[in-house]
C-alpha cells in the first residue's frame, strides 16, 4: 500500500517507517525539517514531503494517492499543546478525507473510562480528543491507546531508568501505587503495522497493553531487579504534587520539564486496558505478548550494545530555538559575537574527523568537565535540555539528532559538524567544528556563534568571554591531541578518565 506517516522524525515514527518497508509498502514521509531525515538508513527507499499538519496545502500535497495515514505527531510540552493538536487534527482529517485516504492509524493514550475528561490530565484528555475526532472523520480510523511504552529511548522507560537507578532509597509520590499496564515497543510497533491491513469497516478505539498489570512501584524494583541492582527503598507519601514530582524528573532524569509534566500528569489515574478486541483482528505472536521483565531486557541489551534506533529526543525540545545559522550574521538585526580557534594536528584528516564526530554523550567535549557539568545542571534548573540526553549511539550520528544541550544541524562527512544550542540562553548559539587537510597532516577549525536577544543577551555573552580559553581553547587542543593518540594506536580514553569501550569515528 501507499503509506503516509506523519512524525517519522519520531520516537515510534522513526522506527515504524522501517518496518512498513520490510513489508512492502511504499512510504511517504512529512516533515517540517526533511534534513532530519537525510541520515537515517532507510532515507533512500522513502519518499519525504515538507511540510505540517497544521497546513492544509501541504497536507493535500502529502495525502494525494495514499491509502494509509499514520497521525503520529502530538504537541507534548509545546505551550497552549491541546488547541494545536486539536487544529492539527481536523486538518489532517479533512486532507484525508479530501484525498480519498482509505485508512487512518491514531497511536493515542490509555485513559480510565470511568474518569471525567475534565478531570484527566491535559495530556491525556488532548491525546483522547485527538483520536475522537479522527474517528468521528469521514475516513476509517483506529485508534491505539497505550500506557507507558517500554523501549531503549523513549522518554517514559528513560524516566524509569535514571530514577531506580540514581536514587536507592526515594520519597515518591502516591501515585506510585496506582496500576499501569506497560507495553513493549516492538508490541506497539507489531500492532501500528497490521492496523494497515484492517477490513474498511473498522472504526474504533482499542486498548493495547501487554501481559503484565503492574503498580509504578512495581516497575522500578522490577527494573532494579532486571538491572541487577538491590531492591530500592520507596516510601509513598500524599504531598508531593504532580509539578513538584515533574520537577524531581527534571533534575534526576534526562527527560526535560517540559516533558516530564505531562507524563507525570498522565500517572495520576490508573491505566489498564478494559479490553483486548484487538486480538480479533491482530492475534498475539505464539510466544504471547511481551513480558515486563523481557521487554525492560531488551531495552537495556539494546542501550548496553549500542543499538538505540530512535529515542525520544529526536524530537524538537519545546521552547528550543529551531531556526538554523543565518548564512549573513547580520540576518540577525544587530551584532553577533564569534569565537574563532584553530590547530594543525600531525594526525591525518580522517583520524581528526573520527574524534569531531564522536565528540559528545560519554565520549565528553575535550575540555574543562566540571564547567560543562556545572552549565548543564544549570540549564536543567530553568527547564531545559541540559547535558543528559547524551547521545543515540556511540558511533553514528545524523542531521537532527539530539547531543546533549545540542541539535545537529548540518554534517558534511570528513569536514563539517555543525551543532546548534537548545539550552536556555538569551539568543540563539551554534558550535562548528571544521577539518581541512593540510600539509602537515589535517588543520581543525573551531567556531562559536551567538547571535544575542536584547540587552541580556549582550550580558551574557560578556559575562563568559573571560571562561573561551578554558572552555573553548581546551576543546581544540585536547580534540586535536586526541586524534594524534589515535594515529599512535593508543587506547583511547574519554575526556573523563574512562576507557571508551568502541572507537569513536
Amino acid at each position: 500500500m501507499r503509506i503516509l506517516v506523519t512524525g517519522a522524525t519520531g520516537y515510534i515514527g522513526g522506527r515504524l517507517v522501517p518496518r512498513l518497508l520490510e513489508q512492502g509498502h511504499e512510504v511517504r514521509c512529512l516533515a517540517r525539517t526533511p534534513a532530519k531525515l537525510r541520515d537515517v538508513p532507510w532515507a533512500r527507499k522513502i519518499e519525504i514531503v515538507q511540510g505540517d499538519v497544521t497546513d492544509p496545502d501541504s497536507l493535500q500535497k502529502a495525502t494525494e494517492g495514499i491509502d494509509v495515514l499514520y497521525y503520529l505527531v502530538h504537541s507534548l510540552g509545546t505551550k497552549g499543546f491541546d488547541d494545536l493538536d486539536r487544529r492539527a487534527a481536523e486538518s489532517v482529517a479533512d486532507a484525508a478525507a479530501a484525498q480519498g485516504v482509505k485508512r487512518i492509524v491514531y497511536l493515542g493514550g490509555l485513559y480510565p473510562k470511568d474518569v471525567p475528561a475534565t478531570e484527566l490530565s491535559p495530556h491525556l484528555r488532548s491525546r483522547t480528543e485527538v483520536g475522537q475526532l479522527l474517528l468521528d472523520s469521514p475516513v476509517p480510523t483506529v485508534v491505539l491507546q497505550a500506557a507507558v511504552i517500554i523501549g531503549s529511548g523513549s522518554a517514559s522507560f528513560e524516566m524509569l531508568r535514571y530514577l531506580t537507578e540514581r536514587l536507592p532509597a526515594m520519597v515518591t509520590p502516591r501515585w506510585v501505587r496506582n496500576r499501569i499496564q506497560p507495553i513493549a515497543v516492538r508490541d506497539v510497533l507489531r500492532y501500528l503495522v497490521a492496523c494497515a491491513g484492517l477490513p474498511e469497516d473498522v472504526n474504533r478505539a482499542f486498548d493495547i497493553g501487554g501481559p503484565d498489570v503492574l503498580t509504578y512501584r512495581d516497575m522500578m524494583q522490577r527494573y532494579a531487579r532486571v538491572a541487577g541492582l538491590p531492591r530500592r527503598v520507596i516510601v509513598p507519601v500524599g504531598v508531593l504534587s504532580p509539578t513538584l514530582s515533574a520537577q524531581w524528573v527534571n533534575v534526576v532524569t534526562p527527560v526535560p520539564r517540559a516533558i516530564a509534566v505531562p507524563l507525570v500528569q498522565s500517572l495520576i489515574h490508573e491505566v489498564v486496558c478494559t479490553e483486548k478486541d484487538i486480538a480479533q483482528y491482530v492475534p498475539d505472536p505464539p510466544e504471547g505478548l511481551t513480558p515486563y521483565d523481557h521487554a525492560v531486557e531488551l531495552a537495556l541489551r539494546r542501550i548496553r550494545d549500542d543499538a538505540v534506533e530512535t529515542t525520544w529526543a529526536w524530537a524538537s525540545t519545546p521552547g528550543a530555538p529551531s531556526d538554523p545559522l543565518p548564512s549573513d550574521p547580520d540576518w540577525s538585526g544587530g551584532s553577533a559575537y564569534t569565537d574563532v580557534r584553530e590547530r594543525v594536528t600531525e594526525a591525518s584528516p580522517g583520524t581528526l574527523w573520527r574524534v569531531v564526530v564522536g565528540i559528545g554523550g560519554e565520549n565528553g567535549w575535550y575540555s574543562f568537565p566540571l564547567a560543562w557539568s556545572i552549565r548543564g545542571w544549570m540549564d536543567r534548573i530553568v527547564g531545559g535540555a541540559g547535558l543528559r540526553r547524551g547521545r543515540r549511539d556511540r558511533d553514528e550520528i545524523y542531521v537532527g539528532e539530539a547531543l546533549d544541550w545540542w541539535r545537529v544541524e548540518e554534517i558534511e562527512p570528513g569536514h563539517l559538524l555543525r551543532l546548534r544550542a537548545e539550552m536556555r540562553v538569551p539568543g540563539r548559539a551554534w558550535l562548528e567544528l571544521t577539518v581541512t587537510p593540510d600539509p602537515a597532516g589535517a588543520r581543525y577549525r573551531q567556531r562559536a556563534v551567538f547571535l544575542p536577544r536584547g540587552l541580556a543577551g549582550h550580558a551574557y555573552w560578556l559575562g563568559i568571554v573571560p571562561f573561551h580559553g578554558i572552555v573553548f581553547g581546551g576543546m581544540v587542543r585536547n580534540i586535536t591531541r586526541a586524534a594524534e593518540r589515535m594515529e599512535a594506536g593508543e587506547p583511547l580514553v574519554a575526556p573523563t578518565g574512562l576507557p571508551l569501550q568502541t572507537p569513536i569515528r
